[in-house]
């Protein structure tokens, strides 16, 4: 069957964990492009990061990603929690997100204990209480360590 949502039609099976694969590319009405990644951190139906981590992990790229990647849209978590989605403006390939994440991810996996994780505070986040900055380091330094496995070296 064919769905109109993408990933449902990704053989989830097959894939291997950690990655970054265009998920989907649209041309706007006025030549927009608009790129979706699917930036994968755990094996799908393997394993999956918990909330208060995964949360941590979405602040402090966010903090990050602009710094490295020009026309960010959004960043977000996916519901089964294996990943998130890159949007962003561009026609842009997989090596060249995966080498900006990679750099992301090396300082995100580096964040000092003492320093404030960036939109905990009540007037910021909807959910400011639920946080994990050992987790979100730990899944960002095991992303690291497979895309390196994979052949990616992190240039800072």
């Amino acid at each position: 069957m064919k769905y109109n949502v993408e990933s449902f039609n990704l053989d989830h099976t097959t894939v291997t964990a950690p990655y970054v694969r265009i998920a989907s590319q649209k041309t706007g009405p006025k030549g927009d492009i608009v790129t979706k990644f699917d930036v994968r951190f755990c094996q799908p139906n393997v394993e999956f990061m918990p909330p208060a981590g995964i949360h941590t992990l979405e602040h402090l790229i966010a903090e990050y990603i602009r710094d490295e990647i020009d026309g960010v849209i959004d960043f977000s978590p996916m519901g089964c929690r294996t990943g998130f989605y890159l949007t962003l403006f561009g026609d842009r390939t997989e090596p060249e997100i995966a080498e900006k994440l990679l750099v992301v991810l090396v300082k995100v996996a580096a964040w000092p204990e003492d320093k404030t994780i960036p939109g905990t505070d009540p007037k910021e986040c909807g959910n400011y209480k639920e946080h994990s900055l050992a987790d979100a380091k730990a899944w960002a330094a095991k992303w690291v360590e497979g895309i390196n496995k994979k052949g990616w070296k992190c240039v800072l």
